[in-house]
């Protein structure tokens, strides 16, 4: 098939271009390559992505419609997955207008492309954050999420609301899903597992928010990589549940919100003794209270992945790190 997948450049749109490409699929990777980290690990991502005859990159940002435009009248997609965006919780502290570019505005010109183009399905990457500090656990894809913490969290909302209402409007048949703390190998340098692993190894003191009493439902790239690949085909094609107790799609659009996420939250301290054993290294630790905008857990209801493909994420946190600690020595 034809595939146009945003982000490509980054962790999650590395992982997954690669994989349809080593299945066979021709890809059409879009990425701004920002310099929100390091340049040059995406520029590596690209190198190894290109490295695939059935690649073509495209370096423009999501903002750029003449080149997005472009980008989809080549491809002619036959499936658009959209992963792109400006990441990060924190971040959107310091810089909300990257947020609002490329979260808003952006994904607002994929939405109108996929109406002018058709795609028989697009994909859409929402976040965990969207649940806010709900105070039921697991977070269920039903669960009210009106209440976001960080601007992060409301402007990936946004998108999904958008993309219920152009569904809706032209019948674009539509999956989002929300990512639980996603970590592996080619993994994002500002999320916690690449910082603990490289300060503990040069011998400088971790931050540990919240003072170590965090949990978040980690998910292992493949893991996810996998879910969506097996989402792919499951099209939403009407108001009928496959599973009426558990199952989002719209009574109004071809829509559907998924979990991706394993529904085993390990708690922030198991988590770097896990890291600390993968290293046989102790780590420093720099206890700091929450930072503004994080939330204190988070727990991802699978059920709805589980009847949609008969899969949720399994990779034990322990295998995942190791994993990880191995590519980080190699790439070192």
């Amino acid at each position: 098939m034809q595939f146009l997948v945003t982000g490509t450049g980054g962790f999650i749109g590395f992982h997954l271009a690669r994989r349809l490409l080593e299945e066979g699929h021709s890809v059409t990777g879009f990425d701004g390559m920002t310099p929100y980290y390091d340049v040059s690990l995406k520029e590596r991502r690209h190198a190894i992505l290109s490295s695939y005859r059935n690649f073509h990159p495209v370096i423009a940002m999501l903002e750029n419609r003449e080149r997005l435009a472009e980008a989809f009248n080549s491809a002619r997609p036959d499936v658009v997955v959209h992963l792109a965006a400006q990441a990060g919780v924190r971040y959107s502290l310091e810089n909300p207008d990257a947020y609002i570019g490329s979260n808003l505005v952006g994904s607002w010109n994929i939405l109108d492309l996929c109406r002018q183009f058709r795609p028989n399905h697009l994909l859409l990457a929402s976040t965990s954050s969207i649940y806010g500090a709900n105070s039921k656990i697991p977070f269920g894809e039903s669960d009210k999420a009106d209440e976001p913490l960080t601007l992060y969290a409301a402007t990936k909302k946004a998108m999904e609301v958008m993309a219920h209402s152009q569904s809706h409007l032209h019948k674009i048949p539509t999956t989002a899903f929300r990512f639980f703390t996603v970590y592996g190998p080619w993994g994002r340098p500002d999320m916690a597992l690449f910082k603990f692993v490289s300060a503990i190894l040069d011998g400088k003191p971790i931050d540990v928010y919240g003072h170590g009493q965090m949990s978040r439902d980690f998910t292992y790239i493949d893991d996810l990589v996998e879910a969506i690949v097996r989402l792919i085909p499951v099209i939403p094609q009407s108001s009928t549940p496959t599973d009426a107790a558990i199952d989002t799609i719209s009574m109004h659009a071809p829509f559907r919100i998924v979990n991706i996420g394993g529904g085993q939250p390990v708690g922030l301290e198991a988590f770097i003794e896990t890291v600390e054993q993968a290293l046989d290294q102790k780590a420093l630790r720099n206890m700091l209270p929450m930072q503004q905008g994080d939330v204190p857990r988070t727990y991802a209801a699978p059920e709805l992945l589980r009847s949609l493909t008969g899969y949720t994420p399994q990779t034990p946190v322990s295998e995942g790190v190791r994993r990880f600690v191995e590519w980080y020595s190699q790439a070192h």
